[in-house]
């Protein structure tokens, strides 16, 4: 990367300042945008367990629950 190219770089500060200015139609259609980039990595991130095969019996509302609340190591145990 070129000092040029680096120079364009905006800080998250100053791409939030930018961001703000825009109007919210176009804000609403960034936040989805990122969001579904947000989403596609995590998904894709989660390896496919055969133990949550037998829940897609459960109500749509209670899978998309699933993956959702991570416990902490010391909390896991304990349960």
């Amino acid at each position: 990367m070129t000092q040029q190219e680096r120079a364009k770089l905006l800080t998250l500060p100053e791409l939030q300042k930018e961001v703000l200015q825009l109007p919210i139609k176009e804000r609403w259609h960034l936040v989805q945008s990122v969001l579904a980039s947000i989403q596609q990595e995590t998904l894709s991130s989660i390896p496919l367990s055969p133990t949550l095969e037998p829940l897609s019996g459960l109500d749509p509302w209670t899978q998309s629950l699933i993956g959702v609340i991570q416990l902490e190591q010391e909390n896991a145990n304990n349960d």
